[in-house]
């Protein structure tokens, strides 16, 4: 094999080593920010000392105050794409 070759073979396993480590980087930051918008919405929820029969109530009735049909549920989103 010649030496061009090789230099070659072996830039492409560094080059997809480094994609592999920073997949793994992004998917650990995507799971942080995940956790951070979540406690975020948590605290917003406990905030307004309602309990879940009037949390419950009151997002329905937002929802339907607000016509928010436009949003898609999680599971038709993914079978658009």
């Amino acid at each position: 094999m010649s030496k061009k070759r090789e230099r070659i073979l072996l830039n492409i396993s560094k080059t997809k080593e480094k994609i592999a480590d920073l997949q793994d980087k992004l998917r650990e930051l995507e799971r942080q920010k995940t956790e951070l918008e979540n406690t975020e919405i948590v605290e917003l929820v406990r905030s307004t000392k309602m309990n879940t029969t009037e949390l419950s109530a009151f997002l329905k009735a937002y929802r339907e105050k607000n016509d928010m049909s436009f949003i898609m549920p999680k599971e038709e989103e993914n079978n658009h794409e």
